[in-house]
């Protein structure tokens, strides 16, 4: 009889943990079958800096999550982020040796393991390959197998972190007795979600906007080219707003929620609001402008900074289905509006609609549902399909193209 698995995607942010519970069936298919959540302690601009802290609001959320679904966890998919991860660009070649220069497995074999081989210091740990189209003779395949030419190109985009504070994600986990399947940059899993299949193939660039980071990641030609991680967030907006104003964090963060903006919309500097709205001793009138300034300037520069990383993928012609900002900082009125006029395309707010229903489709689940996904094709292939890398786990992490 086919034994099913339960899989869980587990997200641990500076704002929140959330878990989420898929049972893979018969079939290959995935039922989500349960949600846990807690309010994050420990971790700082997605980097754990308290272990015990992170380690209790991660088994609060898995606790939730089993309770809810009525079954143990086999398996955990746990997103990675942190104003640690960085990423370089990797090539080689190899010349075609057969007399009718048809191109060899030994030959991909041979530029792929080249193109990867760049050694990293002790300390970092790639956590993904994203391979590029291979190049034959200067034109772009993706197989390039019996094909026919003389030079074969490979390149890929690594990604990688620091491995101790990875690790230290991992035996968080490993600490409540489950076993960690793989590790998934945070963009990559929100993106194999809100994107689609189109999008990936016209170009296109997603913004996972958390509260203490921003994850982004660069599709074309329907595969992941860049992916990265910015130590900026809606911390840094509240951050903002409490100098700004003199307010202590607490109100500042509130008052994000109640009047922030992306982008001016009230330029009467005379319209006010009230910062506790409770009209008791210590409330008073801010200007609505100066929140609206504020919000925008800082919302500006997080995604002016993205840009700066993307280099000429940046530009508009290499994005021509636009930008998809999610996460839990995308529920800011007018992000989208903000998005657009920095990197002059279209932008639009992310839905996990093709994947989920309910309160699953707020684009705050997109990383757990993404990382499910995940899951979900890496058990249903066979190594022989899928292949090995040298990344963090030993697994091939180019699924998400």
């Amino acid at each position: 009889m086919y034994k099913t698995k339960v899989i869980a995607g587990i997200e641990i942010g500076t704002s929140k943990v959330s878990v989420l519970l898929g049972e893979i069936v018969e079939g290959g298919s995935l039922n989500i079958i349960g949600l846990g959540q807690s309010s994050s302690k420990g971790v700082l601009k997605g980097d754990i800096v308290d272990f015990h802290d992170a380690s209790d609001c991660a088994h609060a959320a898995i606790l939730s999550a089993e309770k809810q679904a009525g079954v143990k966890i086999d398996g955990v998919y746990l997103a990675i982020s942190g104003s640690d991860i960085e990423g370089f660009s990797s090539e080689a070649s190899v010349n075609v040796t057969a007399r009718d220069r048809r191109v060899s497995q030994e030959e991909i074999d041979q530029v792929s393991g080249l193109a990867k081989g760049r050694e990293l210091p002790e300390e970092r740990a790639v956590i993904h390959h994203l391979k590029r189209p291979y190049r034959l003779d200067m034109r772009a395949v993706d197989q390039p197998l019996n094909l026919e030419g003389e030079r074969l190109e490979a390149s890929y985009w690594t990604v990688h972190g620091n491995a101790r504070k990875i690790g230290d994600a991992i035996h968080i986990i490993n600490g409540f007795n489950l076993h960690v399947d793989d590790v998934v940059l945070s963009a990559l899993a929100a993106g194999s979600v809100v994107a689609s299949e189109e999008e990936k193939r016209g170009g296109c660039l997603v913004i996972d906007v958390g509260r203490g980071s921003t994850d982004y990641a660069v599709y074309n030609g329907g595969r992941c080219l860049i992916a990265g991680c910015v130590p900026l967030g809606g911390d840094h907006i509240s951050n903002d707003l409490s100098i700004g104003l003199r307010m202590r964090l607490n109100q500042a963060e509130s008052l994000k929620h109640r009047y922030g903006s992306a982008v001016v919309e009230h330029r009467n500097k005379s319209e006010k609001v009230w910062l506790n709205n409770d009209f008791e001793i210590g409330d008073r009138p801010i200007p609505l402008w100066s929140i609206e300034k504020i919000v925008e300037l800082r919302m500006t520069e997080i995604f002016e900074v993205v840009l700066k990383k993307l280099g000429a993928l940046g530009r508009p012609d290499k994005l021509s289905s636009g930008v998809i900002v999610c996460g839990g900082g995308a529920n800011l009125r007018r992000i989208e509006d903000c998005a657009e006029s920095v990197f002059n395309v279209p932008a639009r707010l992310g839905d996990n609609g093709a994947m989920a229903s309910g309160e699953l489709r707020e684009s705050q689940y997109s990383v757990v549902l993404g990382l499910l996904k995940y899951g979900l094709q890496y058990q249903s292939a066979s190594d022989e399909r899928v292949g090995r890398s040298s990344g963090f786990m030993g697994k091939l992490k180019g699924l998400f193209h």
